[in-house]
């Protein structure tokens, strides 16, 4: 099996799983900050609301309106500025007897980081607790990274995952934060194929007008990481504990071009491009080559070709 073939029988199942619906994107590791969510009533944020304060530069996950600082006895720095948050209003309208109209409507309001806030009592503010557990290398998904020439420099522990691409960094969570091993790979090989569009290796970045999040060139390249991921799970072997969250991540930029199919088949030949780049730039003590690991994972899919098909 080539990598093109694996590309393809990749690719076949996210769109087979976008088609029949996807479950929501979950963060796959909790560190102390823990997901976005509202500080008064502890409710996560999800859609777009969880991508846009996630990428804050905020470490604390609460939230609250300037009314709801006020009701826990504090306020809001002075020269602070919120962010905004947007939610769905369904306005029903009666347009006939017993015929019922409805029109979703876009509503917005302000919320500030609990850091941009003083004088709330510390009782008011639940404690987060990191996941911690043993972290297990697999053997094949730490090859891809280790084994990459010119790779990005890693640096683990930080409270995001992120590449910076003027330091040509990524920044990682903990290991031991993710809930599966598998997980930590697949978030990893997102942020690898960020950096494979880097002026030193593809240019693609250099094609990006807009980097401003959600746009739709911000959003493309979201895309391409994603399925790149993918791709790179499939080849180490980890696909089918990954692959359903890449699905949901997929799922989730993709309403940006309201579902436009040829998104994801441009999305699909760049992060193709990525892969090789990172696949061709490999170095193995072992002597197994890309194309060996490639056979391997089509070993392991047609073995656990059954177990998969219980989960669909």
């Amino acid at each position: 099996m080539n990598k093109f073939d694996l590309y393809e029988v990749v690719t076949q199942k996210i769109v087979d799983r976008l088609e029949a619906g996807v479950i929501p994107w979950q963060k796959p590791w909790r560190n102390s900050g823990g997901m976005p969510r509202n500080l008064v009533s502890n409710r996560p944020y999800n859609g777009i609301n969880f991508w846009m304060l996630l990428a804050s530069k905020f470490t604390s996950p609460f939230y609250l309106t300037f009314e709801q600082a006020l009701s826990l006895g504090g306020n809001v720095i002075k020269g602070e500025k919120s962010t905004m948050v947007v939610f769905w209003k369904i306005l029903e309208n009666e347009k006939s007897p017993g015929v019922i109209e409805k029109t979703p409507f876009l509503r917005y309001y302000n919320v500030f980081n609990l850091e941009q806030t003083e004088g709330i009592d510390t009782s008011k503010i639940p404690a987060t607790e990191a996941h911690d557990h043993d972290f297990n290398p697999i053997e094949a998904a730490q090859a891809l990274s280790d084994n990459w020439i010119d790779s990005p420099k890693v640096i683990w522990g930080e409270d995001h995952a992120c590449y910076i691409p003027h330091l040509d960094t990524v920044r990682m969570p903990d290991k031991r934060t993710f809930f599966h091993d598998e997980q930590c790979y697949s978030v990893l090989y997102h942020e690898l194929v960020h950096s494979t569009g880097h002026s030193s290796r593809t240019c693609r970045h250099e094609k990006i007008k807009n980097h401003a999040f959600s746009s739709p060139d911000y959003s493309q390249e979201e895309l391409v990481a994603e399925m790149g991921a993918a791709y790179l799970c499939g080849i180490s072997g980890i696909e089918l504990q990954t692959i359903d969250n890449n699905v949901a991540y997929i799922k989730s930029w993709i309403r940006t071009f309201k579902d436009d199919p040829k998104v994801l088949v441009l999305a699909a030949a760049q992060a193709q491009k990525a892969v090789d780049y990172i696949l061709e730039h490999q170095v193995s003590p072992s002597g197994n080559s890309p194309d060996s690991q490639i056979e391997k994972a089509k070993e392991n899919e047609t073995e656990e070709a059954p177990v998969e098909s219980l989960s669909c």
